[in-house]
């Protein structure tokens, strides 16, 4: 079989002065990462996104006015290569409105880029303009409320925003107030409206979230208590109904917090990671978009803070924050475990993993 060569992008937190971002090449079938370039400058560039014409990558940069002295912001990169450099360069960058940006999400126009601003518990809005810069705040809206979690729940903190397959309507996790809410979003001006709200179970935390291929369910895994829900999505009224709930964990765990959440490619299973237990649990999709536990596994590292799926569906390449290491495992096939990893790249404070 040929070998099929994909862009992967990482991002992570570091220092201004440090590495923070980083690109290779994945092959496909063997799993095998070769460095590319990194780029640095940006502090915490934790979480990143890449645009659909996979010239521009945004990365936020995850600071508070408390522990850092000024607040979040979002960076605009060009990663077109000129002339024999081939490092990404600079567009422009922008106060995210908020502290501690952890969250990016990009409408399907490419048009609008969100921002979920984790600590003050805000989503802000900025257009994407031609020239793949960022322009001035369109939208800001501040959640209020908090949980039965004092130390976790004091105030409202958005974690994550998700489109409906229809682009009809963004979702926003919100983990300090055990909700999710719904809003119509104006493709024209950038402007967010309530819609409705999903009440999750207290002290549950709400954190990140996935569509079904097919748009009829969506899946989200809760922070605080460890579990993943089956919500059935109404397209025509725009509302969630909770279907199932699940653990995230074996029965002798300790310690926890669930993280990321994503469905492989074809939609056939579902992987949640956890961090504590240091492991992925893999659901199988059954009848209706239901969950069946197909396994729980080592992720191979420390703090599995988020994943991807290779294009080709074979791998997941997990983001071992703690152990400051990439991880590409083969993907589970049977309740078996996966043996070894086919590749371990040393990244420190590795945070989010994109393909391009």
């Amino acid at each position: 079989m040929a070998s099929q060569q994909y862009m992967l992008y990482l991002g992570s937190y570091a220092k201004a002065e440090q590495a923070g971002i980083y690109a290779f090449h994945f092959a496909s079938p063997s799993g095998q990462l070769t460095p590319r370039w990194s780029f640095a400058g940006i502090v915490n560039p934790s979480f990143i996104a890449l645009h659909a014409n996979k010239r521009w990558l945004f990365a936020v940069s995850e600071m508070s006015l408390h522990s850092d002295g000024r607040s979040g912001e979002v960076w605009a990169l060009d990663l077109a290569e000129q002339g024999t450099e081939s490092q990404p360069h600079e567009i422009n960058h922008q106060p995210s409105n908020g502290d501690w940006p952890c969250h990016l999400t990009i409408d399907a126009s490419g048009r609008w880029i969100l921002v979920s601003n984790y600590q003050s518990g805000n989503i802000s809005v900025f257009p994407i303009l031609t020239n793949g810069a960022l322009g001035t705040l369109a939208e800001n809206v501040q959640h209020s409320g908090h949980g039965p979690n004092p130390e976790r729940q004091e105030g409202p903190h958005t974690h994550s925003t998700i489109f409906t397959p229809d682009q009809r309507f963004v979702v926003v996790a919100d983990l300090g107030s055990d909700q999710l809410v719904i809003y119509t979003f104006d493709t024209t001006n950038g402007k967010l409206s309530e819609h409705g709200r999903v009440h999750c179970p207290p002290a549950s935390g709400p954190r990140h979230m996935a569509f079904h291929p097919t748009g009829q369910q969506f899946y989200v895994s809760f922070e605080l208590n460890n579990t993943v829900t089956v919500y059935n999505y109404d397209a025509i009224q725009g509302t969630f109904n909770a279907r199932q709930t699940l653990s995230t964990l074996p029965p002798d765990a300790h310690e926890n917090t669930a993280a990321d959440i994503h469905l492989t490619p074809n939609g056939s299973l579902l992987y949640v990671s956890n961090r504590g237990n240091e492991s992925l649990a893999i659901y199988t999709i059954t009848t209706g978009g239901l969950l069946e536990l197909l396994a729980i596994v080592p992720c191979g590292g420390l703090c599995p803070r988020n994943f991807a799926f290779d294009p080709t569906g074979h791998f997941v390449l997990v983001a071992n924050q703690h152990s400051d290491e990439l991880t590409v495992w083969p993907l589970l096939n049977s309740s078996s475990e996966p043996g070894q990893p086919p590749a371990q790249i040393a990244i420190p404070g590795a945070s989010c993993v994109r393909f391009g």
